[in-house]
């Protein structure tokens, strides 16, 4: 609480005196521009890093989809060729799993949870920078083949065999797309050992693990999901690699392979990734509704262990997306109970934060509305996968349009709506600027009215059997005036994302300059300056008890004391250290691309290169010792910066 209590108008009059912090917040000189970007290991700024690239990766798979959805328009039309719809269709899927909603959610774990925890950075912070690099190296690879002649793959975002095979792939772009994958998946298992240790052993002192806030608890989760379900993928991509370089047979039929194989392995990664990609936004959901209904969270107990229970559970239904493959009735059935015991945890989370709202005094804010809007996309969603279950149910509507209005409704709809209320809910504090609310609440309007324009009529379309993955229909099937309709709200949608970001843009610049504190929070970092600074907490907060900044808010003298004893105690231990910037973790990054792209163009020299290059980097990086500066603290709280030790 070193920055002392805010002013704040649910606090009574009292307590708005400031506490003294003398110059507790100095902000430590270090390098700027270009290069301070690209050898920062401050968790704040690689979280700004990841949250660039997702975006951008996010409107360029939106393009992507808007592209299909115009060759859909109308009946036979030749828009697009059908080798380049099949090439959208993979990268569009591809894009927005695991370029934009991923590293998004991998955004706000490196934003938040330090903050969250009391703590000024992560346990590792240049292998948090390492795995920024790294991802940007992976997704980079995976759409080079836009800009080759031979264009991005057609295999699907599942990449199911054997269309991934040199048979029916004979070219590059296969090969780009896979080591593309095994590279993301080399950045996503550095960044969750990474937050998982950080969460477990850089607490502040008192916050126990049943006061750590519901989102940390999901990025806790998330991060052992990501370290339990990312090598069944490797393992699976290794072979498709394998099968294409070096002739080995694992999913070729006339050799003795198995193309179910992939199924198996894709799917044991790819329903536990499911929940990758949602308990984070069910964690933003669960810090923001208590703040906007000005009560703590309902049943936070069991929405923790709901958490745990969805991620157990996520990794035993992978073969329901399989239900059409022959399983046999006794695996069918397994997988189908398992199915809708999911259900219920799911549906704990939903009845708590109906809890939390149920008595609050709400305020409609534009995060407000969006997590509202989560919450009932979400549940459309959840229960035409609850339809899924049901195996018989399943075999109608397999492959047809009503799975993937089903899968928008839970990963756009949810996802995304949570994605889009958690950025404007805590822009404030890491630019110091409110976003505007007049058009933040224009923009939800419109992607909420665009959204369920494009992809609730998909379920009837499906129902009415419209497969996915088709280029073109012929006018007699009767899916001319939805298919239209689909389209003319899928632009409404973009219309809406691109209000929604411009606002964003223009905030930046632009936006209302706030305080500490906009939203009256609950949690720690609303208790220290916006932005931040590099240091985070020059005094390590004492918790005392859940919503650790209510509570000090109500209980000023308190946290006082623990303010001044925190300063007396980092002014004995000497300061604060602080580590410098590197240029080895991104040099490393460079090392990851070129050996990715030398071995996906089977071209030795640039292999090596990158791999010598990786090498090297994690050499001198491991030698680099610990340098840095120190913020050193005296007895009243003032804070001086000195280099070299």
């Amino acid at each position: 609480m070193a920055d002392a209590l805010v002013k704040s108008d649910f606090l009574p009059k009292e307590a708005h005196a400031p506490v003294k912090t003398g110059l507790l917040f100095a902000r430590p000189t270090t390098k700027t521009g270009l290069v301070g970007w690209l050898t920062t290991v401050d968790h704040k700024k690689i979280g700004v890093l990841y949250a660039v690239f997702a975006i951008f990766f996010f409107l360029v798979g939106g393009i992507e989809a808007l592209l299909i959805r115009t060759q859909l328009i109308v009946p036979n039309n030749h828009f697009i060729g059908a080798h380049t719809y099949g090439e959208l269709f993979t990268m569009h899927g591809t894009t927005m799993i695991f370029l934009a909603v991923m590293p998004l959610n991998a955004a706000f774990f490196n934003l938040l949870i330090p903050l969250q925890i009391g703590a000024r950075d992560v346990a590792f912070p240049r292998l948090n920078a390492f795995s920024l690099w790294v991802f940007v190296a992976g997704a980079t690879i995976m759409n080079l083949g836009w800009f080759m002649p031979t264009g991005a793959p057609a295999v699907g975002w599942f990449g199911y065999a054997p269309l991934t095979s040199k048979v029916f792939t004979p070219d590059v772009s296969a090969d780009l797309w896979a080591m593309g994958l095994q590279i993301l998946g080399v950045s996503s298992i550095a960044a969750s050992l990474n937050f998982i240790v950080t969460i477990i052993n850089m607490r502040a002192p008192g916050l126990t693990m049943m006061r750590l806030p519901v989102f940390t608890w999901m990025a806790l989760f998330t991060s052992f999901l990501l370290v339990l379900a990312m090598p069944a993928i490797a393992i699976a991509l290794v072979e498709v690699i394998f099968d294409r370089h070096f002739g080995t047979m694992f999913f070729e039929v006339s050799r003795g392979g198995q193309p179910i194989l992939w199924q198996h392995l894709f799917w044991v990664f790819g329903h536990p990734e499911v929940y990758i990609l949602i308990l984070p936004p069910m964690g933003y959901i669960s810090e923001i509704l208590p703040t906007f209904s000005r009560k703590p969270l309902f049943g936070y107990a069991v929405v923790v262990f709901s958490g745990a229970t969805i991620g157990f559970i996520g990794f035993g239904v992978w073969s329901h997306h399989m239900f059409t493959t022959g399983l046999g009735a006794v695996a069918t059935a397994a997988f189908s109970l398992a199915t809708m015991a999911i259900a219920v945890p799911t549906g704990v989370k939903i009845f708590n934060w109906i809890g939390t709202l149920w008595g609050g005094s709400i305020q409609m804010r534009t995060p407000m509305l969006f997590s509202l809007g989560f919450i009932w996309m979400f549940m459309l969603g959840g229960f035409s996968g609850i339809m899924h279950s049901a195996a018989p149910a399943d075999a109608q509507q397999q492959d047809t349009y009503f799975v993937i209005a089903h899968f928008h409704y839970v990963l756009i709809g949810g996802a995304t709506f949570a994605l889009l209320a958690a950025i404007h809910y805590w822009f404030p504090k890491f630019f110091g600027r409110m976003v505007n609310e007049t058009w933040g609440k224009i923009s939800f309007w419109v992607i909420f009215v665009g959204f369920n324009g494009t992809f609730f009529p998909m379920h009837f379309l499906g129902l009415n059997g419209m497969p996915r993955r088709t280029w073109t229909y012929d006018s007699n099937m009767e899916w001319n005036g939805l298919n239209m309709f689909c389209t003319i709200s899928a632009y409404v949608l973009g219309i809406g994302i691109f209000i929604y970001f411009a606002t964003v843009a223009w905030s930046y610049f632009k936006g209302e300059k706030v305080g500490n504190d906009p939203w009256d929070g609950r949690t720690l970092e609303w208790g220290i300056p916006s932005p931040p600074p590099e240091h985070n907490f020059s005094a390590i907060p004492t918790v005392r008890a859940r919503d650790a900044w209510w509570h000090a808010k109500h209980n000023l003298e308190e946290a006082q004391r623990d303010t001044e004893a925190a300063i007396k105690v980092e002014a004995a231990q000497g300061g604060i250290h602080m580590p410098d910037q590197s240029w080895f973790p991104f040099f490393a990054g460079i090392g990851m691309f070129l050996a990715g792209l030398g071995f996906s163009n089977y071209f030795p020299p640039l292999t090596f290169t990158g791999i010598g290059l990786l090498v090297v980097s994690i050499y001198f990086w491991a030698l680099e010792g610990p340098g840095g500066y120190h913020l050193h603290i005296d007895k009243n709280g003032n804070v001086t910066e000195s280099h070299g030790h």
